[in-house]
């Protein structure tokens, strides 16, 4: 387009450009104005701000990848997963007590599901439906029926396993060894006593008055031993405690761990449990002793297997069981410890 005759460069006239237009260009021509010199500083913070959380970001990553490389563990992924997982039981026990049943059932069923196929894979025979079937009766049972009649459940799913395993080896007339049948029996059952059993307790003690709390609590001290030892280990790990079984492992992520114990079990039962806090001592060193064994436990199962994980469904922290290799064998202590205290703070 060409400028008009007479007009100026560009075809724009002086005298049509607004009034307040024109102020705002003189205003911010002047060199001390307040409002220039407040809009400078604002964009030098802003791009301050922006390189130091650019910076942060990438120290974090950093710190990540050498996590992961000590580990194999994605910390970001494991920290969003494991809030996740933590609402939900914290959402369960505190306003919808029974919900937490299906919480459990979902959990249990879901372990064994990824156990059966672990040791599929290794050259067992496990057969999976008997197993979801046991598993489910032995766990919803544990709520809903008197403890007595929880072993009469227990000892009919562990029948049905059985009987299961023997008549379908005799169906497939494939000349397995009698060993390796018997050592097919022995884990189909070592399944359901070692997952279904031990979830069975803790829905035992979600079933007593304030049980939910019990719940809650000794779930608390079991993740906080897990961190302490999880933290430890990362800082100042140099010692391994079971290198064999477990090479992550180092006594100083011990260490850590017994600190985190004693001082989530004195928390937890002073404000939440209402027990002495000798009382809360207890509570944490034996759930220190079972998770720990539970965690070493399961570690020594998967390297027997050859696997580093159960499963991948949980990215950060490998599969359901490996969440609950800690959690399920403090189940134990913590029923245990409710029949005990609970009747010398009552009295």
């Amino acid at each position: 387009m060409t400028d008009e005759p007479g007009g100026p460069p560009g075809g724009t006239d002086p005298q049509q450009v607004p009034p307040l237009r024109r102020a705002d260009a003189r205003r911010s021509a002047e060199p001390g104005d307040p409002a220039v010199a407040f809009q400078t500083h604002l964009r030098a913070a802003r791009t301050e701000f922006e390189s130091q959380v650019a910076h942060a970001k990438a120290e974090f990553e950093e710190a990540n990848e050498r996590i992961k490389a000590r580990t194999g563990r994605d910390l970001i992924v494991a920290i969003l997963i494991g809030l996740a997982i933590g609402a939900v039981v914290l959402g369960s026990l505190l306003f919808v007590k029974w919900a937490f049943v299906l919480f459990g059932l979902a959990a249990a069923l879901t372990a064994i599901f990824e156990f059966s196929r672990a040791l599929s894979a290794s050259g067992r025979r496990v057969d999976l439906a008997p197993q979801l079937i046991a598993g489910a009766g032995v766990v919803v049972s544990a709520y809903f029926l008197d403890a007595a009649l929880l072993w009469v459940v227990l000892f009919v799913a562990l029948a049905l396993v059985v009987v299961w395993r023997l008549v379908a080896q005799m169906a497939a007339h494939d000349g397995r060894t009698y060993g390796t049948v018997l050592g097919d029996v022995l884990v189909g059952a070592f399944i359901q006593l070692y997952v279904s059993l031990l979830a069975a307790v803790c829905l035992v003690l979600l079933s007593q008055d304030r049980g939910e709390w019990w719940v809650l609590g000794f779930i608390i001290i079991t993740v906080a031993v897990d961190t302490g030892a999880y933290v430890a280990g990362i800082t100042i790990g140099r010692h391994q405690m079971a290198p064999r079984i477990s090479p992550n492992k180092t006594w100083e992520g011990f260490a850590g761990a017994t600190v985190a114990a004693v001082a989530a079990g004195v928390l937890v039962g002073l404000y939440m449990l209402g027990l002495d806090w000798w009382m809360g001592v207890v509570l944490g060193l034996l759930i220190l002793g079972t998770a720990t064994v539970g965690d070493l436990g399961e570690s020594m199962i998967k390297r027997d297997l050859g696997i580093k994980d159960m499963s991948s469904w949980l990215p950060g922290h490998g599969g359901v069981l490996d969440r609950l290799d800690s959690v399920l064998p403090s189940a134990v202590v913590a029923l245990t410890l409710y029949y005990l205290f609970t009747p010398l703070v009552a009295s």
